[in-house]
């Protein structure tokens, strides 16, 4: 009976739409720059993408290091959320850290560190890029690139790379698997300064990674401030259409032209990709039958081979909201609001076309 109701408030245009992009404020498409400017720098496990903002070119512009999920190593599972970064006026850092879907995970955060600390030397020599701003950085990841980040806050001071302000760990994972040659490593979190804001964000629909590893970002981070961080579940809501699904894959927007392939990467059949797409967008991964030699529950998901086509109201709302209103506090001391502290603000999903509130994220603090 609900699905006939539902067919026939299609029929009649009555189903409610999500929310599109706001105008204003974090998540918006209130944009300082027009255009985007990308290349792809060095070799290997310690190649890089930058991307630089354009129209107008800035003289300087904090650094925003976007950590991909595994497998990713080319940009475009991320490419509209990487645009609408630059184009709010900074500078992104993309390492690739790995070169094929088996590099080790004991090299990927050092690989990840090589690559930041490239890109900021490449940044000050080149004469035509947008010099970093040396006191305002912040990181973002997605996945296994969300433990990357919480590593790379950790280390960052010894790597010579200037003291991150900010931090954003989305789903991460995994740390703990079966076979612990498989297991994300994390670092001693206990190095993360005080005063770094951070967010740690689960899906409710999130069958991959769960909130194991947002915890223990967020519980071993221990010297930060508990005003300085919180642990974010986005929710799903399948009031209109299309529903709006928290899963695994929900980051994921392709927006833009598709990025060239790196300088090298596994290789796929067009069959076996079609078949792990359609499976990594609907947000269950299923057992790959090219690879039954490694148990389902030993391997790191394959976010390489995701697509998710365009963005919704959990990127605009959710995601991206709570990264920009992070990053500014951040860097400029605007908007935390927006992504801490457990406000009206922070938990604010916009609202179906019917003038419902979309479900609010949930919000958990350290106080």
């Amino acid at each position: 009976m609900a699905a006939l109701l539902l067919v026939s408030l299609e029929a009649c245009g009555a189903v409610p739409s999500p929310p599109g992009q706001p105008k204003r404020g974090p998540g918006s498409s209130d944009y300082r720059h027009a255009e985007v400017k990308s290349a792809l720098h060095g070799k290997g496990e310690t190649q890089y993408w930058l991307f630089e903002p354009a129209s107008p070119v800035p003289k300087a512009a904090p650094v925003v290091v976007f950590l991909h999920g595994w497998g990713a190593v080319s940009p475009d599972p991320y490419l509209a959320w990487i645009e609408h970064i630059v184009k709010r006026g900074n500078i992104v850092v993309y390492p690739a850290y790995q070169t094929e879907f088996a590099t080790p995970v004991a090299r990927v955060t050092a690989n990840a560190i090589a690559a930041i600390v490239n890109a900021y030397a490449w940044l000050r020599s080149d004469a035509s890029a947008t010099k970093p701003d040396a006191q305002r950085l912040a990181l973002v990841g997605h996945s296994a690139g969300g433990v990357i980040c919480a590593n790379v806050a950790a280390l960052a001071r010894a790597s010579g790379l200037p003291a991150v302000k900010a931090f954003m760990s989305v789903q991460p994972g995994r740390t703990r698997m079966v076979a612990r040659r498989f297991a994300m490593p994390l670092e001693d979190l206990s190095l993360v300064l005080p005063e770094t804001l951070i967010l740690t964000v689960v899906g409710d629909r999130d069958r991959i990674t769960r909130d194991v590893d947002a915890r223990r970002i967020f519980f071993e981070t221990t010297r930060v401030l508990p005003q300085n961080k919180n642990m974010v579940m986005v929710v799903s809501d399948s009031y209109g259409a299309p529903a709006l699904e928290a899963h695994h894959f929900s980051p994921l927007a392709r927006g833009g032209p598709a990025a060239p392939a790196v300088t090298s990467g596994r290789q796929l059949s067009a069959g076996r990709e079609r078949m792990l797409e359609r499976q990594g967008a609907s947000g269950d991964r299923l057992p790959d039958p090219t690879r039954a030699e490694i148990p389902d529950e030993d391997e790191l998901p394959d976010v390489g081979v995701a697509t998710v086509v365009v963005p919704d109201a959990l990127d605009y709302f959710g995601y991206w909201k709570l990264f920009d209103g992070l990053a500014e506090a951040a860097f400029y001391g605007w908007n935390r609001a927006y992504a801490l502290g457990n406000t009206p603000e922070q938990r604010y999903m916009g609202t179906w076309s019917d003038g419902r509130p979309v479900r609010e994220l949930v919000i958990y603090t350290a106080q």
